[in-house]
């Protein structure tokens, strides 16, 4: 039977948040925000290990305690300069560890909101599907493409458009593939990977709270969903 592992990309910096410190460690109600990503991975008692890939001389990781998720947290310290190479550096570090047909769940470390409900409805959705699947949500907002002067140049039809969310979750053996022979892309997810080799990765309906921190105010709306879910338990 196939096991179910978990890799959280966190070498970036957030260039758009407009701090000096990396994005994954800005503080959320005393946490640092990659903290609830790893917290509900390494909650979730199907998921057997959660690497956490790093960059290469990180020196914040360890300021902070992580003792509570060992040893099921394991951190690796071979990130890359873009997220599609911190996944794959992070899937060559693991082998050996994981089975070709081991499902990795790829999950952005700066979307904290993520629950148990949505990992079992991955697994009980993706877990048989013959190519993998992702969490992600219907497009809902008329869109409109810009022109050079942010002036409306269209109005984009929005049937059948998904907001792609993490996790993303494949088979360890066609992901490390997927990765390995882009020709001439940059992938912005694992899915946009996986469908340049002719594969169609199954969309899961997912929460709008499950959304990615990108600005500083995102930061107060995932502490105002945080502190909510943990006066609930």
């Amino acid at each position: 039977m196939a096991k179910y592992y978990a890799l959280i990309p966190a070498a970036g910096f957030g260039a758009r948040m407009g701090s000096e410190v990396p994005k994954q460690y800005l503080p959320v109600l005393g946490r640092p925000l990659i903290h609830y990503a790893v917290a509900a991975l390494c909650a979730h008692p199907r998921i057997e290990r959660v690497y956490v890939v790093l960059a290469p001389g990180d020196t914040l990781w360890t300021q902070h305690d992580w003792q509570a998720f060992t040893p099921k947290l394991v951190p690796l310290s071979c990130g890359g300069g873009e997220r599609f190479e911190s996944v794959l550096n992070g899937l060559q570090a693991i082998q050996g560890q994981v089975g070709s047909e081991d499902w990795v769940m790829v999950h952005d470390a700066a979307r904290p909101c993520l629950d148990q409900a949505l990992l079992d409805k991955l697994i009980a959705e993706v877990g048989e599907d013959p190519v993998g699947g992702l969490l992600a949500v219907p497009v809902a907002d008329t869109l409109k493409r810009a022109d050079q002067e942010n002036r409306i140049a269209a109005t984009e039809p929005r049937a059948g458009l998904w907001q792609a969310q993490t996790p993303q979750m494949f088979r360890y053996g066609l992901l490390q593939r997927a990765l390995s022979v882009l020709e001439g892309i940059v992938p912005t997810d694992e899915a946009q990977a996986v469908e340049q080799l002719g594969f169609q990765a199954k969309l899961v309906a997912s929460d709008a709270r499950n959304f990615k921190v990108t600005y500083p105010r995102d930061l107060e709306l995932a502490e105002l969903i945080l502190a909510a879910r943990e006066g609930l338990e």
